[in-house]
């Protein structure tokens, strides 16, 4: 084994900066669709699923974020594999955000664009250290 140091220094802070972010975004919109169900008249059957997918999505970001970052350290590709993968299904919920849901602010527009140019960052990072410890 070489000593040279594969993992990539930009992807781990940028994996720091995209878990306090989430924190802020998952609490952002939680707040906004509480709000929304408030001054809007926000259908029965679609609060729950909206609820139901910030949910979903903040438990697949822990663990996104969780295997891009031992992927990363250890320099192994399958954990930071599997996070790229991941990404894929945030970015479905990401978008569901932006465009799909019940009632869509201009926050939501701002937070989710956000969030999704840091999945398009961290992605070619990820690919970039998939590749350096693949070689």
């Amino acid at each position: 084994n070489s000593s040279y140091q594969l993992s990539s220094v930009p992807l781990q802070i940028l994996f720091y900066i995209n878990g306090i972010y989430y924190i802020f975004y998952f609490l952002a919109t939680l707040a906004m669709i509480v709000y929304k169900s408030e001054v809007f008249s926000y259908p029965d059957d679609f609060l729950a699923p909206d609820l139901a997918l910030l949910f979903i999505m903040a438990i697949l970001e822990v663990l996104r974020l969780y295997l891009g970052s031992k992927g990363n350290l250890t320099e192994e590709e399958a954990p930071l594999g599997l996070s790229l993968v991941m990404t894929v299904g945030s970015v479905i919920l990401s978008v569901y955000f932006l465009v799909w849901q019940t009632y869509v602010l201009k926050a939501d527009v701002i937070l989710n664009a956000l969030l999704l140019f840091t999945y398009g960052l961290e992605s070619v990072l990820k690919v970039g250290a998939i590749a350096a410890f693949v070689s």
